[in-house]
């Protein structure tokens, strides 16, 4: 049972969590480093700030994960997600963390369908240390969620590219895209930490419809009553690597959890008119 919920890192996803978290009743405790909009200020890297922020608050019952790098590199992967796992679980020990992961420690590159039991080995060292944290809080009987690339109001990559005119196909277009909305994303999260069966397990969190980039872009010129971008070479210095994957949601759905959103099309127009 959930009634004080920690929320470690109060960004664009932490935010909404504390949103309806706080309109179902919970006690929300949120976190960041800066310490702005109404946050408790926390380097979650620093022992001493954790240790200073068990003398603020009571213990939470559960504790939510989901801080950035801020586009950092490797130390800055390090120092939040492998550091920053760490010194909560030792500062609240009792605590049910949930970890938020990605979905690009999945290296594949052949358009496969990816379950959570599917070989992970990132080409980048960052994609390393996420499994890394993982493996920290799964020993420690938590919860991991994989997440898609997040998309929601304001936020749209693939939108703004293809507003701005920039957007290109690569190669043939062929490649899959892995979403989910920001509020879908939430609500999953917090799903999660209600399903007992879900301690000590990973779950990827994305949309139902993977699609083609090719197709998703066709789909949205369509829709917006624009030209398609054109088709054009993968760019070679991407943060991420580049990946060619079906990920899959059949095991979260399966704990009774269904996006509201179960394509990126479905929620194009709202969120275009956001950006």
């Amino acid at each position: 049972m959930i009634d004080h919920l920690l929320i470690a890192g109060c960004g664009y996803l932490g935010e909404e969590i504390a949103r309806l978290a706080t309109n179902s009743g919970l006690q929300v405790t949120r976190l960041s480093k800066s310490g702005e909009n109404g946050s408790l200020a926390c380097d979650l890297s620093l022992p001493s700030d954790l240790t200073g922020l068990r003398s603020q608050i009571s213990p939470p019952s559960s504790i939510m994960f989901t801080a950035s790098s801020g586009r950092g590199g490797v130390e800055a992967y390090r120092s939040v997600f492998l550091e920053g796992t760490r010194n909560l679980s030792k500062t609240f020990p009792d605590s049910r963390l949930l970890f938020t992961s990605s979905t690009s420690v999945y290296h594949q590159t052949d358009g496969s369908l990816v379950t959570e039991e599917s070989s992970t080995e990132p080409e980048r060292e960052t994609g390393e240390i996420l499994l890394e944290a993982e493996s920290q809080v799964l020993s420690e009987n938590g919860t991991v969620a994989r997440l898609a690339g997040i998309y929601g109001p304001g936020r749209s990559a693939i939108l703004r590219s293809l507003f701005r005119g920039d957007a290109v196909i690569e190669e043939d277009g062929r490649r899959f895209l892995n979403q989910i909305h920001r509020d879908d994303a939430s609500t999953a999260l917090l799903h999660l930490l209600t399903c007992p069966e879900s301690a000590g397990q990973i779950y990827n969190v994305c949309d139902s419809s993977p699609l083609h980039q090719g197709d998703c872009y066709y789909a949205l010129a369509a829709l917006f009553d624009l030209t398609p971008p054109p088709n054009g070479p993968k760019p070679q210095n991407r943060k991420r690597a580049w990946t060619h994957k079906r990920v899959s949601n059949e095991k979260l759905r399966g704990t009774g959890w269904e996006p509201t959103y179960p394509s990126f099309i479905d929620a194009a127009d709202a969120i275009g008119s956001t950006l």
